[in-house]
């Protein structure tokens, strides 16, 4: 059954009617009609692998991500037709294409279970959302004498920038990790996997960066360890290309 398609003619018709035609008759028309040749699904699969390889990622994208899911391609499916053609596409073109996916099968989301460990998730780190990458949220839990704790939860691939806990005497952090798997990175080091239980130790003046693994949410709480002129110096982002090569 040829599929009714205007766009064309809806945003080009009077600048470009040949194209707006071709677009709407032939393309649309014609060829993803040929079922008989190969079905709207693979004719979706195709199209959306085409067009990632490109790093055409606007609104035409979404369209075809969402004429994907109209065609019976399941929310598991995508993810592993992304996967793949990374390793052929480009890994950037992948993380591009991965946001705009996770959005159109927003739906079908498997139930969660709540977040933020034993302390609960807390509200949206808003006023520190300009140094993280992804959504944090903050739980304070005590404070007093220079002395704080708060629950911090990072959502899967969230991690905050590269910063530096500064003191002229005393100072630092100490991170104790309740629930999921995260990372904890120094500047000129490997990057340390965390998980329930472990407890890092953060000297004032050392450049580092912390947050979650790819595919967990990830709550710790950070002890602010009181110094003389205590202050955080907030740097770059962790890039995305050094953050995709953690397992």
């Amino acid at each position: 059954m040829a599929v009714k398609q205007t766009a064309g003619r809806d945003q080009l018709g009077s600048f470009a009617p040949q194209f707006a035609q071709l677009n709407d008759d032939v393309l649309f028309g014609q060829v993803w009609s040929r079922e008989d040749a190969l079905s709207l699904r693979d004719r979706s699969l195709v199209t959306v692998v085409a067009l990632l390889a490109q790093g055409l990622v606007d609104s035409s994208f979404q369209y075809h991500l969402a004429t994907a899911k109209q065609n019976g391609i399941t929310r598991t499916e995508i993810a592993e037709i992304i996967t793949h053609a990374a390793f052929y596409a480009g890994w950037p073109k992948a993380w591009a294409a991965f946001r705009m996916a996770k959005e159109v099968w927003a739906d079908e989301d498997p139930a969660q279970e709540p977040h933020g460990g034993i302390f609960g998730l807390g509200q949206p780190n808003d006023a520190y959302a300009q140094y993280f990458v992804g959504h944090s949220y903050l739980k304070m839990l005590a404070g007093e004498n220079g002395v704080t704790a708060a629950n911090v939860t990072f959502e899967p691939g969230c991690r905050n920038n590269w910063h530096i806990h500064h003191a002229d005497q005393g100072g630092g952090q100490i991170l104790l990790c309740t629930a999921g798997r995260g990372w904890y990175q120094e500047w000129g080091k490997e990057a340390q996997p965390l998980a329930p239980g472990d407890a890092v130790t953060i000297p004032a003046g050392v450049k580092h960066w912390h947050g979650a693994a790819r595919d967990s949410w990830f709550s710790h709480i950070a002890v602010e360890v009181p110094g003389e002129n205590a202050r955080n110096e907030w740097c770059e982002p962790v890039s995305d290309a050094d953050y995709a090569l953690l397992p």
